[in-house]
């Protein structure tokens, strides 16, 4: 009988500021390796020059290190997966380009991948042979990261309709603008993350947005969080310094019950107990606990990833790259970049 051959596929993930190269061998991860870049702590924000430059000088070693902890010969591999888009284009040229060029020097087929796809396949990656925790299809996702607040009915790996999204600012988006706000720094989700844990979330109110259906909207709220700081400060000038722990934790609570309500309605209409998280915000412990809660509470089987495949992370371009590969779904080496697209 015919031993069935290994599947290694090689990840690269580069769509912001995190260049990050991983190992899967038959859906089991062997290496995830990431390269963040601290220079834009100094702008508070992601400088895209900035950010392709890093990718550059970092693409190179971070592959090289994934292979070498994944015990990998580069001529093993059957594959590379690599984020296409969506993202920052020139962050985003350097991966694909990489890409390109080491599958045409090994001669193997080329997988592009969608980044939010990655983010809720982040929930099929194993850890080892016996590791069976996934969502079956149907289940819901919340993805919720800087730039998107989506719900999404996922069907297949393949198959995924988006049921609600923001209008206009993504949760964490609005998390990191009201952080710096208060002049707590970039990225603001581990700060207002911490601090909210010493604070009362019942503190103060905040405007919550009234939109039609499965669709969200945090203008509003990050107007009414200015404003009202602004009044504050007027009668107080260290009102931030005295109150930041409650404002936080005010702030944190606001935001998560929007998303959970939203998310709560979709389960209760489509009949799924099936929920899972993903996205940069789901490492928010105020999130993960309403989860808990929802769970308990709802009868819902929930998937929250560990916090390393909550950022962006090259382990989910593998996966999925891994599930395109056993459907033969390779792309052509002309294939560009997208810096905007939706979740279809």
């Amino acid at each position: 009988m015919e031993q069935r051959k290994d599947i290694i596929i090689l990840g690269i993930e580069s769509s912001c500021d995190d260049t990050s190269a991983a190992v899967i061998r038959n859906g089991v991860l062997l290496s995830n390796v990431t390269a963040s870049q601290a220079v834009h702590e100094a702008y508070g924000g992601v400088v895209p020059e900035l950010a392709s430059r890093a990718h550059q000088q970092n693409v190179v070693p971070v592959v090289d290190q994934a292979l070498k902890r994944a015990g990998v010969d580069k001529e093993a591999l059957s594959a590379v997966a690599f984020t296409r888009g969506p993202g920052l284009m020139g962050s985003l040229l350097v991966g694909v380009s990489f890409a390109k060029g080491f599958a045409r020097a090994l001669d193997i087929p080329l997988i592009d991948v969608n980044h939010l796809q990655g983010h809720v396949l982040a929930h099929f990656i194993k850890e080892d042979e016996n590791d069976h925790d996934q969502p079956s299809f149907p289940f819901l996702c919340l993805l919720v990261s800087g730039g998107n607040s989506q719900i999404i009915l996922v069907k297949a790996y393949n198959d995924m309709e988006v049921l609600g999204q923001t209008i206009d600012d993504a949760a964490g988006e609005a998390i990191d603008k009201c952080s710096k706000v208060m002049g707590l720094g970039y990225p603001g989700g581990p700060v207002i993350d911490r601090l909210a844990r010493q604070g009362n979330p019942l503190a103060y109110t905040f405007a919550r947005p009234h939109i039609a259906g499965y669709d969200y909207s945090f203008s509003g709220l990050k107007t009414s969080f200015l404003y009202s700081l602004r009044d504050w400060l007027k009668e107080d000038p260290d009102f931030i310094a005295h109150h930041k722990e409650d404002l936080a934790a005010s702030l944190e609570h606001t935001i998560v019950d929007i998303l959970m309500r939203k998310l709560r309605q979709a389960a209760k209409d489509t009949g799924i107990r099936q929920v899972a998280v993903a996205g940069g915000v789901s490492a928010n412990n105020g999130l993960r606990n309403a989860f808990r809660e929802h769970a308990a509470k709802y009868g819902w089987h929930i998937f929250i990833p560990k916090f390393s495949y909550t950022t962006d992370n090259a382990a989910m371009i593998a996966i999925t790259g891994y599930f395109k590969y056993l459907d033969k779904d390779f792309c052509p080496i002309d294939l560009s970049a997208y810096s905007r697209v939706t979740l279809k």
